[in-house]
């Protein structure tokens, strides 16, 4: 399910299937792929692991992509950067499997020091080219404080730079041409799901698989040393999250919120 094969830091690989994007909360018609991209190991599974385990129960394809090895994520005096590295992505290789998204990919890029440059957005290219996903999730790049936290810089950098790694560079052909040598077509993502989004207009209802949530989250353990913590904070979340969308027969009891983009052109 996941694939633990060494690659340069540029090279995910990955298959897809076409399908139809989705147009409600977690009602999807026809086949979907999707591609999670995240800055660190356990982004994925914080910022969207109930909307991914959903739709890999759904029968939909679902892949991560994870941008930086993680080297720094430690307080640990006696953790060393290639250890971490090391651990961090088979934490992320179980959480995948847990949530049964099909593979997780690693750029591998130096954790704490990337920027929405060309080097990072070849690298998502590369993979929605591979990919070819109707939907991209991500973080949510204009985020950049709230009244008592800061958003990390490798998440706004991440999400600008999937962002323009979706419009217009994956979409059109003559940008990084050593793609189209290698077999790999332009592709047209058909929707944006942003997490961590301020005005979020997409709710998805993960009542169903908070529980997977929560134990793809628990295969983490270099980061959440209190689980039992981890999941009240969690559970805390996903009832704000729902309470905060607007009012009707569907308010889900627990729940992913998303800023929602439809790609028109």
């Amino acid at each position: 399910m996941t694939d633990s094969t060494r690659r340069s830091p540029s090279d995910p690989e990955a298959q897809g299937r076409a399908g139809q994007p989705g147009n409600a909360p977690g009602q999807i018609e026809g086949p979907l792929t999707v591609l999670v991209v995240a800055a660190h190991p356990d982004d994925p599974e914080f910022g969207a692991g109930g909307t991914s385990a959903l739709w890999a129960k759904q029968g939909r394809e679902v892949f991560q992509l994870v941008c930086t090895n993680g080297e720094k994520g430690s307080s640990d005096p006696e953790m060393t950067s290639d250890r971490l590295v090391e651990l961090r992505e088979e934490e992320q290789k179980c959480a995948a499997a847990t949530l049964g998204v099909k593979k997780v990919y690693f750029l591998r890029l130096p954790d704490g020091e990337i920027s929405p440059d060309l080097t990072l957005r070849r690298g998502i290219v590369k993979a929605i080219r591979m990919v070819r996903p109707e939907i991209v999730i991500t973080h949510d790049p204009t985020n950049v404080y709230g009244d008592n936290n800061l958003t990390h810089p490798d998440h706004r950098a991440v999400g600008h730079a999937t962002l323009d790694a979706i419009y217009p560079t994956a979409r059109d052909r003559l940008n990084f041409p050593e793609h189209e040598k290698a077999g790999l077509l332009p592709h047209k993502v058909r929707e944006v799901l942003l997490w961590g989004a301020k005005e979020p207009n997409f709710w998805v209802d993960i009542a169903e698989t908070f529980d997977t949530k929560i134990a793809a989250l628990r295969c983490h353990t270099t980061q959440i040393p209190d689980t039992e913590q981890m999941e009240k904070r969690m559970r805390e979340r996903a009832e704000q999250l729902a309470r905060e969308r607007p009012a009707d027969d569907t308010r889900p009891l627990l729940a992913e919120a998303f800023r929602r983009i439809t790609l028109l052109r």
